[in-house]
């Protein structure tokens, strides 16, 4: 039965979180796979979403409102997650909650409060996570790691948001601002790993949840499933290069 480029495509990213997960003694199931649908069009979510993909994740707000009528039916029946994996602004909050069942981008006390009042408004419960920058670039969003765990405590107890773990981007520099090695790369994620486990230790109220680890792209999944990743974030991997 002919296959089509992203479910070809697809199938072989997942091979690859299989792989890394054997090669650090890992159950592959442990690991789930979000498929980053940045400035793809709705179709090809969709095919992707056809091909198996049950967790999506959008950088852009106007993106996802763009694609939401498309998705509306998956996410409805409960066949499809959406989550916001870029900066959220607290103005966007209702195009985003409209259609996103999960923010893996909170950074503040002040958004978190923010989607807790709309939660709370509505009547839902939010799967949230906080982003930590763990490399310190300033081009990066994310509380710094020092803040991190104080920040999910926080979160954790909001009315309508459910603390389920951590995100971040994997170093892209180094400290003297040469492309990050290996070790670089593999620290940043082993840091935010121990972030979790603090928290989790803590037994703060609505932390004994909070066991998500979504780090890793495409360039750097094998080195975050090493680390302990239970969500590795993959768009050109599976759509081919972005378009402009």
């Amino acid at each position: 039965m002919p296959t089509s480029p992203i479910a070809d495509r697809l199938a072989a990213v997942r091979s690859r979180v299989a792989d890394a997960a054997r090669a650090a003694g890992r159950d592959p199931g442990d690991v789930r796979l979000l498929v980053a649908t940045k400035t793809q069009e709705a179709g090809a979510v969709l095919a992707a979403v056809d091909a198996g993909v049950d967790l999506i994740g959008e950088n852009r707000v106007q993106e996802l409102v763009a694609k939401a009528p498309a998705l509306a039916d998956r996410v409805a029946s409960g066949t499809l997650e959406v989550h916001m994996i870029g900066h959220l602004q607290r103005n966007k909050i209702n195009q985003v909650l409209a259609t996103a069942t999960g923010v893996e981008t909170v950074d503040g006390t002040t958004l978190a409060h923010a989607l807790s009042a709309r939660c709370v408004r509505d009547g839902r419960t939010l799967d949230v996570m906080v982003q930590v920058n763990v490399s310190g670039e300033e081009t990066k969003s994310g509380v710094g790691p020092a803040d991190a765990a104080p920040l999910a405590q926080d979160v954790a107890a909001l009315p309508g948001l459910r603390l389920t773990g951590f995100m971040t981007i994997g170093a892209r520099l180094d400290a003297r601002g040469e492309p990050a090695d290996e070790a670089t790369v593999r620290g940043g994620f082993a840091r935010l790993r121990d972030i979790r486990d603090e928290v989790l230790a803590s037994g703060a109220p609505g932390t004994a949840g909070a066991r998500e680890l979504s780090m890793g792209m495409t360039t750097d999944l094998e080195l975050a499933v090493a680390e302990g990743a239970t969500i590795v974030r993959v768009g050109t991997a599976v759509f081919g290069p972005r378009r402009p």
